[in-house]
Parts: structure tokens; C-alpha cells; sequence
């Protein structure tokens, strides 16, 4: 569940959900994006300008405009191309293990405070713009949707109840982790990864993630 910043392969159009490019647009639409990246770490988005992205990306103002209309359209992109990698959920023969897997690939993406930099401004950038929000959101829901793999194998293993909601449960591994990073600023480390994954582990096993019929009383479902 790695973080936007980490997520760079140029392989779509300049506008999101466009026809894929080659050459010198993906080239193009790589360099904006990296100048981005640099001027959200180094400035944060209030201060990010087309003039400070055109300078770093040697792409022109004009260009710049026609093509991504501002900031917010240049921010949104930035965010669907990191979405465009090829990245994988792990896949460690249980689910103890590839929750834990997920969590510390969360701790260990935000460790570096250099790296963490240009994604912390990322959802820093959500607050303020509500493309900036759409685009982030985007990126997550399909994050999350490339793990839910870890449940559905684990319910074909046996490791969790039939009708385990794969989708909450993978949320759930990496929400004390953001909470602590963008919320309350607490430092995440290996062991504050284990304590989410093996807090989640425990939920699933006892059906917490097994959606109740509309009516039904207290408890969570078991298998």
C-alpha cells in the first residue's frame, strides 16, 4: 500500500482517465510530475506555482495551462499517474504475515521524513482543494481495492470467516497508522504496525468483518 511519491511509472494520458501516450507526452507528463513532487516537499501546496513547475520541469507556462488548466489539474495528474504503477498487495502464505506486510510497508514509506515530505503534502493539499481530495481518494480506493486480495485468499485458506468484508479490513490495517502520521503527529514504527495488524487480525477472526443482517442483534458474526 505504498504512498503516492513512491508510485512513478508514466504510462497514462495528461489528463486523467485519457488515451495512454508515449514519448515525449509521457516524458512531458513525467517531468511535471516531478516537479510536483519537489515543490510540494520543498514549499507545500499554497506556496506551489505554475511558475515554480515550469522552471523545474522545463515545460512552458502556456503548456502548462493548456494542458492542465493550474495547480489542481497538474496535482490530480501527479496523483493518477502514481496510481498507474504496477504494484501488487504481498502475498506471504497467510494473513498474519501479509497484513503485517502492509502495515510496515505504511510505517516504512512515512519513516523518512525527506520522502514522507511531498505525500504528507499531498493530503496536506486535500484539505484545501477539493480536486486535490477527488484525485487522493482515487488513489487510495484503488490501492485498497489491489488488497483486498489478501482477505479473499485468506477466506479461501480458511484463515477468515465466508463474507468477510475485504474491503474494511484492509482499511482498517492502515487507519490507526494514518490517524497517528497526519492527525495527532506520533511517530510509526514496526512495532505500532504490528500492534494494527495484529489488532485487525484478531477483529476478523471473530467475524467482526462479517456484515450483520439489517435487524440483527448485538455481536458479530462467526463462521
Amino acid at each position: 500500500m505504498n504512498d503516492p511519491q513512491s508510485a512513478t511509472e508514466p504510462s497514462a494520458a495528461p489528463a486523467p482517465g485519457s488515451r495512454r501516450p508515449g514519448g515525449r507526452t509521457a516524458r512531458t507528463r513525467a517531468a511535471v510530475r516531478d516537479a510536483v513532487l519537489t515543490g510540494l516537499a520543498e514549499h507545500g501546496y499554497p506556496a506551489l506555482t505554475v511558475e515554480y513547475v515550469a522552471e523545474h520541469s522545463g515545460v512552458h507556462k502556456t503548456t502548462l495551462y493548456r494542458r492542465w488548466g493550474g495547480i489542481e489539474g497538474m496535482l490530480a495528474d501527479a496523483l493518477a499517474l502514481a496510481g498507474e504503477d504496477r504494484w501488487t498487495a504481498p502475498d506471504t502464505g497467510d494473513l498474519d504475515g501479509d497484513l503485517r506486510a502492509l502495515a510496515h510497508e505504511v510505517a516504512e514509506a512515512f519513516a523518512d521524513p525527506a520522502q514522507a515530505a511531498a505525500p504528507t503534502a499531498f493530503v496536506a493539499a486535500a484539505f484545501q482543494s477539493p480536486r486535490a481530495a477527488d484525485a487522493l481518494r482515487a488513489f487510495y480506493e484503488e490501492r485498497f481495492r489491489r488488497c483486498e486480495t489478501v482477505v479473499e485468499r485468506a477466506v479461501t485458506r480458511g484463515e477468515a470467516p465466508a463474507g468477510t468484508d475485504a474491503g474494511a479490513v484492509v482499511r482498517a490495517v492502515s487507519a490507526p497508522l494514518f490517524l497517528r502520521l497526519f492527525v495527532t503527529r506520533e511517530p510509526v514504527d514496526a512495532a505500532v504496525a504490528d500492534q494494527a495488524a495484529d489488532t485487525v487480525l484478531a477483529a476478523v477472526r471473530a467475524g467482526a468483518f462479517v456484515p450483520q443482517p439489517a435487524g440483527a442483534e448485538g455481536g458479530a458474526g462467526q463462521s
